[in-house]
């Protein structure tokens, strides 16, 4: 028997981004585990990954190209060659090509997080094709866009120095579900005496185990970073020469924040005052004295029509306390701004024949129905689907499943398993795994460059992504030689070699190692050196007022909450939100028997005192609606979810559930206030009992 052991890297979209060593006998991979030398893994696996063999194995991997027999949405293929894939679908998109390359549209999004199997030799073909831009805001870029117009780049405290943290707030996040690594940082943290604040909604796993929970209503976090800087301010609790030094805009914030009484925070995040003082003054004090106070903000709280002024907001807190002058303080929302990524090298941009209209990824429900127009565009005729399962995740489920329902859009799906949005697919093609084929990666909860190396030969006929689409390249005569080059040649690109950040950056070595971490300082802005167009944090940024936005921090309320919209909430009085389940990871492993079984089935959170206002007990099957759809889930009677609130942890394939819906059926396709992302936590609804 051959035995060896081969270095890899987890592929998911995931802060944690952990090294892999996997067991290879005999040329079948027995076993996944945590790289014990790599210290953000420190040979740790979240559930999830440890069953990645399980995932590649699977009795229902799709091992061969299939063709549509069915109706859309039926599931019902046929099997063919590659030869008949390839030939089908390159006919098909030279037709289209030839009137109208713009109706042509890629949808991708972070199924896989590797630079070369994800956008690569993909995007390079896209844009010779001319096809349609694909906006990819699904998950980030609201908060992105928020701390980029505060901090200058998506730049902040290095998940290594969390456990020496004495204050850590867990801002909008459940750790313990998707951020692992840095949850046993914490925990090391809280052994050595430090005080652990959650702030979410929903008493999440993570916020049951922090010394104190304060569950805000959802969207309304940036008026709580606001009435922090008012008692901050109010109290003294400041840095002065941090924010005399390394700030632009303190006294425009100042007047700001003086409008934001604790009284007035209260009632809108719907708290106590003596939450809202008392967060602040453990935040400011502990800076005053010197000890290192750090918040870990995670992507919860940009899901809201005020998600990008909400992260601007907690971003500016560390520079009004000088916390940026420890390794330990600050506040990490992404690492991904710290790594030299040279995405025109990889993406080639050049290619474009022109410029090509951009379509929101978060809107392709709206924008599959949308008619050719003068304003829009040609109508989308085809559509090329890897690394994503948009009927499942894009928000308002009912019309992106109308849009691909459409029998005159050609839909190609690149996959593992046949997902809801296989099901509607004219050709399905079969796609490697992160065991069958070579990347790299970056990561945005660490700061080590990654390499994966194949450890196993791809299952049946399976081909990574930029094999397939080299083949399509060459079906379609595109000769530039950027189309000939291999995986490692894509991944030698990935990273800028005139960048210090990445010194001594070399393919071939990250390989054998695994990782290698980015030269980065302890204390990125102890001596500011932002990278803003000032220099300096920017409390007020021009960029911002150039754009059009409110130049200083502010609050947008939600769109749809009683306060907003009295007359929605008076028909549909519950918030809901819903965050990833501990055994997914967005519509990933949902297939997987025995983290679904840990799973159970859908369920709804609801607080007993809403339960007994609609007469529902534990146990009892619920349907929650609103205007744009409705879905059933099992009620569990909780007062993890605040009055007013109802939790639907997510996300299920719809096909997996017991009436083929999932908690997006309800979700709006309404945009954040920047950064044109979702708004998936932004939504009202209304629940009833199911009654037999």
């Amino acid at each position: 028997m051959t035995i060896t052991h081969v270095r890899a890297a987890c592929p998911h979209d995931c802060p944690d981004t952990c090294a892999l060593l996997v067991t290879v006998e005999d040329g079948v991979a027995t076993e996944v585990k945590g790289d014990p030398d790599h210290p953000p893994t420190a040979g740790v696996l979240c559930t999830k990954v440890s069953r990645y063999a399980e995932r590649t194995y699977h009795p229902e991997r799709l091992l061969h190209p299939l063709r549509r027999v069915g109706k859309k949405g039926e599931g019902k293929f046929e099997r063919i060659s590659w030869d008949e894939a390839l030939d089908t679908i390159a006919e098909r998109l030279k037709s289209i090509a030839a009137r109208a390359p713009e109706a042509i549209l890629p949808y991708n999004y972070c199924g896989t997080m590797g630079l070369v199997q994800g956008d690569s030799m993909s995007a390079r073909f896209f844009h010779q094709l001319g096809a349609s831009l694909l906006d990819r805001t699904i998950c980030a870029s609201a908060g992105a866009t928020g701390y980029k117009y505060t901090m200058g780049a998506t730049i902040g405290t290095d998940l290594e120095q969390f456990q020496n943290a004495k204050l850590i707030l867990i801002w909008g996040g459940n750790p313990i579900a998707s951020n692992l690594h840095f949850w046993t940082r914490a925990q090391e943290a809280k052994r050595r005496g430090a005080r652990l604040i959650a702030i979410d909604p929903y008493r999440s796993l993570t916020a049951e185990k922090c010394h104190q929970h304060i569950a805000l209503m959802p969207g309304t976090d940036a008026a709580l970073a606001l009435g922090m800087m008012h008692v901050l301010i109010k109290e003294d609790l400041l840095d002065h020469d941090y924010v005399a030094r390394h700030t632009l805009g303190f006294e425009e914030l100042k007047q700001r924040a003086a409008e934001w009484t604790p009284e007035r925070v209260a009632a809108t995040c719907g708290i106590t005052v003596d939450e809202v003082v008392e967060l602040a003054r453990v935040y400011g004090q502990m800076a005053k004295a010197g000890e290192p106070v750090a918040i870990r903000l995670n992507y919860g709280v940009q899901r809201v029509r005020g998600g990008g002024m909400s992260v601007r907001n907690i971003t500016c807190l560390p520079a009004l306390v000088g916390a940026w002058r420890h390794a330990a303080g600050g506040v990490q929302l992404s690492a991904s701004g710290a790594f030299p990524t040279d995405k025109a090298a990889l993406q080639r941009p050049d290619l474009l024949p022109n410029a090509p209209r951009t379509i929101n990824m978060a809107t392709i429900g709206d924008d599959l129905l949308r008619p050719a127009s003068a304003e829009f565009g040609p109508q989308v005729e085809a559509v090329i689907v890897y690394n994503a399962n948009p009927v499942a995740i894009a928000p308002d489920s009912p019309k992106v499943a109308a849009g691909f329902a459409r029998e005159d859009l050609f839909t190609v799906v690149l996959e593992h398993f046949q997902t809801d949005t296989a099901d509607y697919a004219d050709i399905v093609l079969p796609a490697t795994t992160q065991l069958e084929h070579v990347d790299t990666h970056t990561a945005y909860g660490h700061l080590y460059m990654m390499a994966n190396n194949a450890a196993i030969a791809p299952l049946g006929e399976a081909k990574p992504n930029t094999e397939i689409f080299r083949l399509l390249a060459a079906r379609m005569g595109f000769d530039d030689p950027c189309f000939q080059e291999s995986d490692d040649q894509l991944a030698a690109q990935a990273f800028r070699r005139d960048s210090p950040r990445a010194i001594h950056f070399d393919w071939e070595s990250l390989k054998r190692k695994g990782w290698q971490k980015l030269a980065m300082p302890d204390a990125p802005f102890a001596d500011g050196g932002f990278p803003t167009p000032s220099g300096k944090c920017e409390f007020y940024s021009a960029t911002m007022a150039a754009d059009g936005l409110d130049p200083l921090p502010s609050y947008n309320a939600p769109y749809e909450s009683p306060g907003s919209n009295p007359e929605l909430a008076a028909r549909y009085p519950l918030a809901m939100i819903s965050p990833p389940a501990r055994n997914f990871l967005n519509s990933t492993f949902v297939n997987v028997k025995s983290l679904r079984a840990a799973e159970g089935e859908p369920h709804l959170d609801i607080h007993p005192d809403d339960c007994a206002a609609r007469g529902i007990a534990d146990g009892d099957m619920v349907r929650i609606f609103n205007d744009r759809g409705t879905f059933v889930a099992k009620a569990r009677v909780t007062a993890k979810a605040r009055p007013g609130l109802v939790v639907g942890l997510s996300v299920w394939w719809k096909k997996l559930a017991s009436d083929g819906k999932n908690a997006n059926e309800v979700t709006s396709q309404a945009l954040t206030d920047m950064g044109r992302g979702p708004t998936f936590y932004d939504t009202l609804v209304q629940v009833e009992k199911v009654v037999a």
